[in-house]
C-alpha cells in the first residue's frame, strides 16, 4: 500500500506562480512511489482543513510551497503529530527557509523535503498564539501591515512599504520588560521575539538565536533611527551598537504604555500593549540539509 505525502501550497504567496512546484513535486512523489495529496490555502478555516487532512491521510511528511505565514498555518495544523515538515521557499518572507539554509534550487529543497533528516525547532507562545520564527513589536509590525495593505506583492513591495513606513515614523514607545527574575523599562523603537537568528532579508537580528535550545531572545532596539532601520532592510545590522540590547529567556512579559504594532511570522496581528511569552516542549520537526 502507497504511503501518504501532503503537499500544501500557498497561491498567492510571494507572487509566484505554484505550477513548477506542483509539477515538480507530483514527479517526484510519482517516482518514489507515494501518494500525493494537494491542498491549496484559501485564508478560510486552512487549519482545521489541513488537520482534517492530516488524519485523513497520516503522511509522514508534508511539503510546504509557501513562506514563514504558511509553515506557521501547517505547523499550528500539526504541532502535536509526528510529521516530518519539507520547506518549500516561495514566500514573500522566507526567513526560516534563509535561518535553515533552505534558499537552494527546486530539486535541491525537494531532494531534502523528501528525505532528509530533520531538526526539532522550539514553539514561542505569545498571548496563546504560536511563533516559529520571528514575531515583534513597533516599526517592522507595521512595515508588515503597510505590506498587507498593498497591492504589489514580493521584495520590491516589501520595499516600497519601507520607505512608506520610514516616512510615517512616529514616537518611541516606552516598554516595560520582565525576564528572568529583572525588569527593565526603556524607551523603543522595535521589540523583536526571536526563535532564529535573521529575518528573511538576510539581515542577522539575533545572533545568539538558536532553534532548539529551549530560549528565546528578545532583541530591543531603542534608538532606531532612520539610517539604522534603513541598514536592517538592506542586511546591515549594526550589532555592537549601544542602542541595542538582547535579553536571552524561557519566559517573559513585555507591557507597553500604548497599543503598538504587533507581528508574528510575518503575519500582521493587530496591536498589543502586553505580550505574555513562554517556550512550548511541543517541536515541530523541519527537513534540513
Amino acid at each position: 500500500m502507497k504511503k501518504n505525502l501532503l503537499l500544501v501550497v500557498n497561491p498567492v504567496s510571494g507572487a509566484v506562480d505554484k505550477s513548477e512546484f506542483i509539477d515538480a513535486t507530483t514527479l517526484l512523489a510519482v517516482k518514489e512511489n507515494l501518494n500525493l495529496i494537494l491542498y491549496k490555502t484559501t485564508g478560510v478555516d486552512d487549519i482545521s482543513k489541513i488537520r482534517h487532512l492530516y488524519e485523513s491521510h497520516n503522511p509522514e511528511r508534508i511539503v510546504i510551497a509557501g513562506g514563514d505565514g504558511t509553515i506557521k498555518i501547517v505547523a499550528e495544523a500539526t504541532e502535536d503529530k509526528d510529521v516530518i515538515l519539507g520547506i518549500l521557499p516561495v514566500g514573500s518572507a522566507n526567513g526560516l527557509a534563509v535561518d535553515l539554509d533552505l534558499m537552494r534550487t527546486l530539486d535541491e529543497n525537494l531532494d531534502i523535503a523528501f528525505h532528509n533528516q530533520y531538526i526539532e525547532l522550539d514553539t514561542i507562545i505569545i498571548n496563546e498564539q504560536r511563533c516559529f520564527h520571528l514575531s515583534d513589536l513597533g516599526l517592522n509590525a507595521e512595515l508588515v501591515k503597510n505590506y498587507e495593505k498593498s497591492n504589489i506583492r514580493g521584495k520590491w513591495g516589501y520595499f516600497l512599504q519601507a520607505i512608506n513606513t520610514l516616512m510615517d515614523f512616529g514616537d518611541p514607545f516606552i516598554a516595560s520588560v520582565a525576564a528572568n527574575n529583572q525588569t527593565i523599562e526603556c524607551e523603543a523603537r522595535m521589540i523583536v521575539i526571536a526563535n532564529s537568528k535573521k529575518y528573511g532579508t538576510g539581515v542577522v537580528i539575533n545572533p545568539d538565536g538558536i532553534m532548539n535550545d529551549g530560549k528565546f531572545e528578545l532583541v530591543i532596539l531603542k534608538n532606531l533611527d532612520l539610517i539604522i532601520f534603513g541598514e536592517i532592510i538592506l542586511g546591515n545590522m549594526p550589532l555592537n551598537h549601544e542602542d541595542i540590547e538582547i535579553i536571552s529567556t524561557d519566559k517573559a512579559t513585555i507591557k507597553t504604555n500604548f497599543p503598538v504594532c504587533f507581528q508574528i511570522d510575518g503575519e500582521y496581528c493587530g496591536y498589543e500593549s502586553e505580550l505574555k511569552i513562554n517556550i512550548s516542549p511541543n517541536k515541530i520537526k523541519v527537513a534540513i540539509p
